[in-house]
């Protein structure tokens, strides 16, 4: 098992990331001759047709099958999103910093000859030009970030797998075809649904189509194969895919592959990422139990399957612009898995089939899939247990989420009890109900705090470009009392916090008109009854968020303030502002800054004064922003509001960058703190204040999910008592109703050895924010970023 896993490993590692034009070029074409059609029904006609052209390839020794693009890693192209960013970086593509792509000069030619055809017809092109002056001028501002909305596709959503894995995808062929047949198109109503329901009838049938294409592939392969292992292998894959183009899975190897099919056809449908799987050892678990007590399967064979389907999963891949990819570096498509927590019914959730897939997890070691771990008071041991093992090999996989503070922000939103406890990770770090939310549970905008706290203390202009962005504040040399610069904090992000949702309606209201999903709708309750789409409100709930970035810098500066300069005047106003202007250079701008690094208290040291001020500042967005509705308010979703989250993925770094000296004692183009993890050497009282500080904030307020990132020196958990340490501190984190935590367990020494000697680490992984990636894939900002964390010992 070890020998297929490293080989298949290894051809991942080896491939080269590239551009494959086959989709843009299909899709194009489709676009082109189907201009007539609804547009729902074009996306589908579209999709099945790229599944029905589009090139296929087994890699040697994977028990499974299903690619994105044309090779191994390789990233299609989605020109109805966007495509101004490939024309003008494609040179370029193979000479960035980080997260590069190859494209022959034959791809270059097919792009270079179809992507013009798309001007004006794009998501962008909607978005942009429907978006108001102030929306449109903050680009230069620079607090909001909402671009990445427009110019990819949604994903964000965890498809009703168990019901897939139930029915399969022929029966629900047969369950659309039913319901497109009972149709009245007399009827209004009817006549709505209808287009809806086509585009489903086109989509699975070329999903069949593509899957038919597989049997015949691998039969053809064991026709020419002479090694009698791998021959029975791939007639093994043929029998499988003949199976499931004309029936529901039955066998636990069955079950995965159309599980497969599935995750890798959404990601060809739309460029979005996110798209995760949800509670797999929940709905996978019946297969595997049949199996093991039929002897049709042994435990070893389960991980063997299982890893080979996890090494399908870092296949995918996506091409992002560079200023895209600057705030997600590491090529991460975060294709998400949960493991154990409770059942509906509030039992234990964790399974025999748990410990395979943490078993497999660790064999491989890879960035994807991107696991976590449900904790809760009645966690059992052994299996908490085999998960820090996991994470003790160090490559930040899996994190841990926490029950007793994400089923109560559910339920606060407005999730029934049954779905709050049938809860799954997402994406990075968020939280959704399987199968019945709508798109992004986070992420639409995300709001640069500390480039918000830059404009108060400047008196609401903007220095960069000379506009007055919010009328009456005063400059912080102005200044009276730290009531009226924190008066004026909350007057900003009031105005931001309504620019962002604006903004992401509108953008909403554009991807509504232009990008609608059918496969993925069909995969979402209740859209098939409704005969509406997602964006439509065809899901049981809808709840989206903004993120937060610079909580804890925010706190800090604020605080600083308050102490520093108001209450001790160990700085006058005047003093400060001609100190961040220097950015703290000479010798009047070192001391000042000093004080502000050591004189006041710091977020993550369980400080009371500090700690509250960050809870407070933050309350502000995250109690005000449920009064905002989305698109889908009134269409029949529950929810249809906004919610809060701190995932700030790697947009820590870009948003700093953005900032000039800030009052926490930051210098200019700093990177901000990421989630509510601490800003940089901050932290003096070790790892359980930090749990302390982070149980304080109002943690049940962030349903769109929490980041908090965690270094321990690897050698101070390296025996069985540094494990049971580990253990009992997950315990303490979970008591504490702290969100989320994740952890990095690998030392200063092998990470700069990497940083020396890149060419003999090419399977580091390390934890980036909400998901792992390749160590030496990241660019000397972030790998700096991440070797300056504070190292803890537990």
């Amino acid at each position: 098992m070890e020998d297929r896993l490293t080989k298949i490993k290894k051809i991942m590692l080896d491939a080269v990331p590239a551009v494959c034009s086959e989709r843009a070029r299909i899709v194009t074409r489709v676009y082109r001759e189907k201009e007539c059609l609804p547009i729902i029904e074009k996306r589908a006609e579209s999709l099945a047709a790229v599944l029905r052209e589009m090139s296929l390839y087994i890699e040697d020794g994977q028990l499974f099958v299903g690619n994105q693009a044309s090779t191994p890693r390789a990233a299609p192209v989605y020109p109805e999103y966007a495509f101004d960013f490939i024309l003008k970086e494609m040179d370029a593509f193979d000479k960035r910093e980080s997260d590069r792509f190859v494209v022959t000069e034959e791809n270059k030619r097919i792009l270079r000859e179809i992507l013009p055809w798309w001007q004006g017809r794009t998501l962008k092109d909607r978005a942009m030009a429907i978006q108001p002056k102030e929306v449109l001028d903050d680009a230069k501002t620079g607090v909001l970030g909402w671009s990445g909305n427009i110019t990819s596709g949604e994903g964000h959503y965890i498809p009703d797998y168990e019901t897939v894995v139930r029915t399969g995808i022929p029966g629900m062929l047969d369950r659309i075809n039913g319901l497109y047949e009972k149709l009245d198109l007399a009827v209004p109503e009817d006549l709505r649904k209808a287009s809806f329901y086509r585009a489903g009838r086109i989509v699975l049938a070329g999903v069949i189509d593509y899957i038919r294409r597989f049997e015949r592939l691998a039969a053809e392969e064991a026709e020419k194969c002479r090694d009698p292992g791998r021959k029975a292998e791939l007639l093994a894959i043929s029998g499988r895919c003949r199976a499931l183009s004309e029936r529901a899975p039955k066998t636990f190897a069955e079950a995965l592959q159309c599980v497969w099919f599935i995750q890798v056809i959404l990601h060809i449908e739309t460029n979005g990422h996110s798209i995760s799987m949800g509670r797999l050892d929940q709905y996978i678990l019946p297969f595997y139990t049949r199996d093991i007590e039929s002897g049709a399967l042994t435990q070893e064979e389960a991980v063997e399957l299982t890893g080979c389907f996890f090494l399908k999963v870092y296949g995918n891949n996506k091409l992002r612009s560079w200023s895209g990819s600057r705030t997600q570096l590491g090529m991460p498509t975060y294709q998400n898995i949960c493991l154990g927590g409770q059942t509906p019914n509030g039992e234990d959730a964790s399974n025999p089939f748990s410990y395979v897939c943490l078993e497999a997890l660790g064999r491989n070691r890879l960035p994807e899939p991107n696991v976590y771990v449900r904790l809760y008071e009645n966690t059992p041991e052994e299996f908490l247990r085999a998960a820090v093992k996991v994470v003790m090999l160090g490559f930040g996989i899996p994190a841990f989420v926490n029950d007793q503070v994400i089923i109560p922000s559910l339920l606060r939103v407005g999730v029934s009890k049954e779905d709050a406890f049938n809860y799954s990770t997402m994406g990075c770090t968020e939280v959704q109900v399987p199968g019945k939310w709508g798109y992004r549970a986070n992420g639409k905008s995300k709001v640069n705090l500390l480039r918000i706290l830059e404009l108060v203390m400047d008196g609401g202009a903007d220095k960069k470009t000379g506009r007055t962005v919010i009328a009456g504040i005063r400059p912080i040399e102005q200044c009276e009392s730290f009531e009226e610069v924190y008066g004026a904090y909350q007057k900003a992000l009031r105005y931001y916090m309504h620019l962002h949702v604006m903004a992401d309606n509108i953008n909403e209201h554009a991807m509504c008109e232009l990008v609608p999903d059918a496969l993925c709708s069909l995969l979402m309750q209740d859209c098939l009854e409704r005969g509406l789409h997602i964006k439509e409100g065809g899901t049981v709930y809808d709840y989206i968020s903004g993120v937060m970035v610079g909580i804890p810098n925010v706190g800090n500066g604020l605080y600083a303030l308050q102490d520093i300069v108001f209450d001790k005047k160990l700085v006058t106003p005047a003093e400060l502002r001609s100190a961040l202007d220097a950015n703290f250079e000479g010798k009047e701008g070192e001391y000042v800054q000093s004080l502000l690094l050591n004189a006041a208290d710091k977020y993550g040291n369980d400080m009371d004064g500090v700690d509250f001020l960050t809870r407070d500042s933050s309350d502000i967005y995250t109690k005000e922003i449920n009064n905002y509705r989305t698109m889908r308010k009134g269409l029949g979703p529950i929810g249809c509001c906004y919610t809060s989250s701190t995932v700030t993925i790697t947009a820590n770094i870009s948003c700093g960058a953005a900032v000039g000296a800030t009052p926490d004692g930051r210098k200019a183009g700093e990177p901000a703190a990421d989630g509510v993890s601490p800003s940089r050497n901050t932290l003096k009282n070790g790892p359980t204040a930090l749990l302390k500080s982070v149980s304080k904030l109002s943690n049940e307020l962030f349903a769109g999910g929490q980041l908090l990132n965690i270094r321990i020196n690897p050698k101070n958990v390296a025996n069985e008592s540094g494990e049971k340490r580990f253990v009992q501190y997950l315990r303490g984190f979970s008591e504490l109703k702290c969100w989320h935590s994740q952890y990095n367990l690998i030392s200063t020494e092998t990470l700069r050895d990497a940083q020396r000697h890149p060419e003999n680490y090419d399977d580091l992984v390390v934890r980036v924010a909400g998901y792992s990636a390749r160590f030496t894939s990241l660019n000397n900002e972030l790998q700096e970023d991440i070797i300056r964390r504070t190292e803890f010992e537990l």
